[in-house]
């Protein structure tokens, strides 16, 4: 397992250095709440759902073994149901009811990622990725939540758009975006202008798709618009 205890006192273990550094650490005492140890019994575990903020994760079994299902952000999963928007998520089913009425579905989706992970290996889970876990025998594991540089964009997308979604932070941090965003400009404002600049790019494809989809609409509404027709690498239309 590549965990490392940690030569302070107050240091039970170090993060896995495989995920670089974790820009939520310059929140300090102010970040959200972001590592648990979970023990479980055999056959307990998690539905579906999307870690905090659009953070990324880490989990790493340190007794035992657990079964992961995982989809990547913009999947429908068979079974589960999403408000508009995703504030809420449903899955009225049990985890073995499920995996008894959906399971075989789900693996047929694409980008479905599955597996086993045993006593010291550990996990990574991308920002925004759903995830069902199951322990196959009593276990004990130790997660943590954290904020890649590859991320970044995501998790300040959320913080700035979905405020009434943010979990984790103390009740007294009024804004957690603004916030995020003085740290990370003290002390990486090279990283942030990049972010920053992601999230506009963003911004403009997701508003010409739209400008380009109601303006098709509204052709088609006045019959201003039409549809050709071409056969064999023929050069002209055909009305």
């Amino acid at each position: 397992m590549n965990l490392q205890v940690g030569h302070s006192q107050d240091s039970a273990y170090w993060p896995p250095e495989c995920f670089g550094p974790d820009l939520f650490e310059l929140l300090g005492q102010e970040r959200p709440a972001h590592r648990w140890l979970i023990i479980g019994p055999q056959r307990s575990g998690s539905t579906f759902h999307k870690d905090p903020n659009n953070t990324s994760a880490w989990n790493a079994v340190i007794q035992g073994s657990k079964y992961w299902i995982m989809f990547p952000p913009k999947t429908q999963v068979p079974g589960v149901y999403v408000s508009e928007d995703f504030s809420e998520v449903t899955s009225p089913l049990s985890i073995a009811e499920w995996l008894l009425e959906f399971h075989a579905e789900a693996r047929k989706q694409a980008g479905c990622v599955e597996g086993v992970c045993r006593e010291g290996e550990i996990l990574h889970v991308p920002s925004g990725w759903w995830h069902l876990v199951v322990n196959l025998e009593d276990g004990i594991a130790l997660t943590q939540n954290f904020v890649p540089k590859s991320h970044l964009a995501d998790v300040l997308t959320f913080l700035r758009d979905k405020p009434d979604q943010i979990t984790g932070f103390r009740k007294d941090i009024r804004d957690p975006f603004d916030l995020f965003v003085q740290r990370l400009r003290g002390q990486y404002p090279g990283l942030l202008s990049e972010a920053l600049d992601e999230i506009e790019r963003r911004s403009q494809s997701k508003k010409r798709k739209w400008e380009e989809t109601v303006g098709n609409k509204e052709k088609v509404e006045s019959g201003t618009g039409g549809f050709s027709f071409g056969f064999g690498g023929d050069d002209e239309d055909i009305p």
